[in-house]
């Protein structure tokens, strides 16, 4: 092979999957293994073989410890990976307790759609990976500090550089050395980019002076208006104040790691200074709750680390452990609060309170981070009247509301600041990890800087040989698994999930028994109709 090949796996026109392949003539390495979230044609990729054969891997560098970036780590090793993965001490440690986590949900939500299936009939399906699987893992994991070159394949080494974006996350910079060629090919992959003045870290940090940037772009379409932290402050304020009803709760879906402990930092700030009343805040996460022990063992790596560990000690925060702790919480009857997981609704114990919740005008639902395309959580932030959550059906009637200042990610300005700040940049610009209309409008913003044949947005599974005269498409390329109209978009699922939503709320909505006859009568029609179709 006489240049590198670079594959783009996930999070490719989309925000979930993290994974990419560089090739190079002495072996292969991964940047990051994800897991696919969102619509169910993308999260079934997870149970898919990799485009490639895990056994040849020589090596990961994971960028940081979340799900979207680490979650297939434990199967990429029961498929036959046995190199190292190189991370930060602090994401190791996040990943310790992050990926036994996934392993657990997998398992409980797999039971559950099992009995479901096993009702209909159908085929039970099996967890991605299991707790053994995850412990292989862990076992591979070198702890790589920030700033020190380290070796990952003969003729390619690499460096970490403090992304800001949460404990532990990196940019990764990587040397690799040409056959025939003095100077070797320098690439820079930006990993999450945390936004500037970030609660708890410094701002990012990278070289300049690249051959070629890869650079996400989750908020390339955004600006963001400049902050502080007392005005991010006083706006959760406003909001909690707002959502204060004296039988009602509030519920924050959250990222159990990064998200959680700053919106628990900010409350118990609050309270502290007697911006908001004493308030119960309930941590609905076991994970949460080892994350936040992470943090406090890291806290030298955390601005205001002290300050932090202390607020953590208010008598108005309770964390939840056992299902039977997190059930009870929907037999509360004065205003609390509940954080928990996932950020996104997709998993975990969100989803039960908000199956609590959704249907009561007392309450209130705050979105405080990004929600991909399809997930539950954007069908609420885009104003759904009716959701359906593990197979049945809600009325939304609880207040939906959002705030963005609390967002792991830089917005388009910073970013596009970010990737100036690395120049001279000699060849290409890749923009992934954000869906399309952000990707474009990123795009956009950079071409009066770099032109735009310098700037592209590979799709999943495309291949690019790097060569030190720029990149180009490889005579054979692979086909892709999804094709690009069907990633980071609603798919089939969701149109059926609104399908029967809709046709719930008809049915309702009819006047009396012979009216609902009539309008069953014309769907059976259609469905006979489009059978018949099928047939010919």
């Amino acid at each position: 092979m006489p240049f590198p090949r670079l594959s783009f796996h996930g999070a490719a026109r989309a925000v979930t999957g993290s994974c990419m392949r560089l090739e190079t003539g002495h072996g292969a390495v991964l940047i990051d293994c994800g897991m696919f979230q969102g619509p169910k044609t993308e999260k079934e990729l997870n149970y898919r073989p990799f485009p490639f054969d895990p056994a040849e891997i020589e090596g990961v560098i994971l960028t940081h410890a979340h799900i979207d970036h680490a979650g297939l780590l434990p199967r990429l090793v029961r498929d036959g990976f046995k190199g190292a993965i190189h991370a930060t001490a602090a994401s190791a440690d996040l990943a310790a307790v992050m990926l036994p986590d996934s392993a657990h949900i997998q398992s409980i939500e797999v039971k559950a759609l099992n009995r479901r299936k096993a009702r209909a009939p159908a085929e039970e399906v099996e967890p991605i990976y299991d707790g053994g699987d995850v412990e292989r893992c862990l076992a591979l994991f070198r702890e790589q500090d920030y700033g020190e070159w380290f070796g990952v394949l003969p003729g390619l080494r690499a460096r970490l550089w403090n992304a800001g974006h949460m404990l532990g996350s990196a940019s990764v910079e990587l040397e690799v050395a040409l056959s025939g060629h003095r100077k070797p090919l320098r690439l820079l992959f930006s990993g999450d980019i945390g936004p500037a003045a970030k609660l708890l870290h410094p701002d990012p940090d990278a070289p300049s002076g690249l051959d070629y940037v890869i650079c996400e772009g989750t908020y390339g379409d955004e600006d963001r208006p400049a902050t502080t932290e007392d005005a991010r402050r006083q706006l959760l304020r406003d909001e909690v104040r707002a959502a204060m009803n004296p039988s009602g709760a509030l519920i924050i879906p959250s990222f159990a790691v990064e998200r959680a402990q700053e919106i628990v930092a900010d409350l118990m700030q609050l309270m502290d200074e007697g911006a908001l009343p004493p308030i119960p805040v309930h941590v609905d996460s076991p994970l949460a709750l080892r994350a936040t022990q992470v943090f406090a063992r890291h806290k030298r790596e955390l601005e205001e680390g002290r300050r932090f560990r202390e607020l953590l000690g208010s008598k108005n925060l309770h964390f939840t452990q056992t299902i039977e702790q997190s059930m009870a919480l929907d037999n509360l009857r004065e205003f609390h609060i509940v954080i928990a997981a996932s950020g996104m609704c997709e998993a975990g114990r969100i989803r039960h309170r908000l199956k609590n919740w959704l249907w009561r005008d007392e309450a209130t639902v705050l979105f405080v981070g990004y929600q991909a395309e399809g997930t539950l959580g954007r069908i609420l932030r885009d104003g759904a009247q009716s959701v359906r959550i593990q197979g049945e059906a809600f009325a939304v009637r609880a207040r939906i509301r959002a705030i963005d200042l609390y967002s792991g990610h830089a917005d388009a300005a910073e970013l596009a600041a970010w990737i100036k700040a690395r120049q001279p940049i000699a060849h290409e610009i890749f923009l992934n990890h954000g869906e399309e209309p952000a990707l474009a409008a990123l795009a956009e913003r950079l071409e009066g800087s770099f032109g735009a044949s310098r700037i592209l947005r590979p799709v999943l599974d495309e291949v690019f040989e790097l060569t030190p005269a720029g990149a180009r498409a490889p005579e054979e390329k692979p086909a892709p698994r999804l094709k690009p109209e069907q990633v980071g978009r609603l798919d089939w699922h969701n149109e059926v999930s609104k399908l029967f939503l809709d046709i719930n709320d008809a049915l309702a909505q009819t006047a009396d028994e012979r009216s609902r006859r009539v309008l069953i009568r014309r769907l059976r029609r259609a469905l006979d109709e489009g059978e018949a179709e099928g047939e010919r």
